[in-house]
């Protein structure tokens, strides 16, 4: 079985590696050149694991050229997986495959269609989540399903946890679909698209810290916005600062406004949020600076509590003393 793998991040590593394990590695790799690296936040350099593993590397931009769709046809593949790769597969590129192509989902379809599916996933509040492996059509997210796994999303998850769990999810999946494939017996389970939901696409300034929302959705914000995407930010002094980490902190004594440092202690900066809710920050980034711990960046301020100074802006757009 002559199988082409497409991607450029590190879900595609770890399908690569899974594929070469089970005794299927891909004939040939189609990923992005370095100098494309930008478009993807978890970009991997691959070339170098693909020729170890004796897997012929297509450099390609664009799956949906001409000089890509000839490249993937010199290979005649019986199916194509496409993991870790964000632009649409059009007809041309799903007629090359004899048997068809798969891609990963990380969302158990048909939950969750869509982009940004991880931060959603954490934002959703949902404590289960799952993986799919399905047939790509020419619809979004919407082809048979060929393997689902299901599993937990905790309270405190973020998204680097979560992602690490769909890795895990995939790398099983593909150890039991990629003899199936081999043998012809790959499920092709239809999806009920009564039940489809439908995620939108998220940008960097989706991050945006909003201190007057309750506490728990400015902590379950800043989760789902850490690595590997920009993060969740606000802005103190003039300044974007983003917040890596922190922690949801359930103490009532303190009285102020959102967006109000109210404390300092052993583990970080405590800020109100429009709740009377509090968040601690832990790491935090100022402009392009290093990620260092939150009381080294707000330390200036020697009075809290009362006195405290309302470091960062409330609302998108605000500008505050």
């Amino acid at each position: 079985m002559r199988t082409v793998l497409v991607g450029a991040v590190e879900s595609t590593r770890v399908a690569l590696q899974a594929m070469a394990e089970s005794g299927h590695a891909p004939a040939a790799l189609l990923t992005l050149p370095p100098d494309r690296s930008r478009r993807h936040s978890d970009y991997v350099h691959l070339r170098p694991l693909a020729q170890s593993l004796g897997v012929a590397v297509i450099d390609a931009p664009d799956v949906n050229t001409p000089e890509a769709l000839a490249a993937m046809s010199e290979v005649a593949p019986h199916h194509v997986l496409v993991i870790g790769w964000s632009q649409i597969c059009r007809d041309d590129f799903l007629a090359v495959p004899a048997g068809g192509a798969i891609g990963y989902h990380p969302a158990p379809l048909p939950e969750n269609r869509g982009r940004g599916v991880i931060p959603w996933t954490i934002l959703q509040g949902v404590r289960e989540t799952g993986g799919t492996l399905f047939w790509l059509d020419q619809g979004m997210d919407s082809g048979d399903i060929a393997a689902q796994e299901r599993f937990g999303v905790d309270e405190d998850e973020t998204a680097a946890t979560l992602y690490g769990k769909h890795m895990d999810a995939l790398r099983r999946m593909l150890a039991g679909l990629m003899p199936r494939l081999a043998a012809g017996t790959a499920p092709r389970l239809p999806q009920d698209h009564s039940r489809a939901t439908f995620c939108a696409r998220r940008t960097a300034a989706d991050g945006w810290i909003d201190w007057t929302k309750p506490a728990d959705q400015v902590w379950a914000l800043v989760r789902a916005s850490g690595d590997p995407y920009p993060g969740a930010f606000t802005v103190q002094g003039g300044e974007r600062l983003v917040v890596w980490a922190a922690d949801r902190v359930r103490d009532d004594r303190w009285w102020g406004l959102p967006g109000q440092v109210q404390a300092m202690d052993e583990g970080g900066v405590l800020v109100q949020c429009g709740d009377r809710g509090h968040i601690r920050l832990r790491v935090v980034q100022r402009g392009d600076g290093e990620r260092v711990d939150a009381r080294k960046v707000l330390r200036m301020h020697e009075k809290l509590g009362m006195d405290g100074a309302a470091l960062f802006a409330a609302l998108p757009g605000e500008r505050r003393a």
